[in-house]
């Protein structure tokens, strides 16, 4: 069992892409945050891709790396979607709620990592 951050991080991210989550985004949390090593941030165009990438991203972590979400927010219908496995928080946004928000505006200073491949 891996429960480096980074590796599901990075579980997550593969995750979402699975389901064709777009813009994904990695940002490395760990020298500006105290609650969180990082935030992967990713849009959905509707609310039944939202579920499917949210659901995507629990059953990759719970089978790569055996580990439940220890909470998440935004059903049903809010339009962002949270899944909180501590070291790792996943945003999943409609893409309208995502401009609205802009975390990667709001957490800028963070360094953001590749997850292209």
């Amino acid at each position: 069992m891996n429960t480096d951050p980074e590796n599901i991080a990075r579980t997550c991210a593969a995750a979402a892409a699975d389901k064709k989550a777009g813009d994904i985004v990695l940002l490395d949390m760990r020298d500006i945050s105290g609650f969180t090593d990082f935030f992967l941030i990713c849009s959905g165009s509707s609310e039944p891709q939202l579920k499917a990438i949210a659901s995507s991203i629990r059953e990759r972590v719970k089978e790569l790396h055996q580990t439940r979400p220890l909470s998440e927010d935004g059903y049903p219908g809010s339009q962002w979607v949270v899944i909180d496995f501590g070291s790792v928080i996943c945003h999943i946004f409609l893409e309208s709620r995502r401009e609205f928000y802009d975390l990667e505006g709001l957490w800028s200073d963070a360094k953001r990592v590749n997850v292209e491949g």
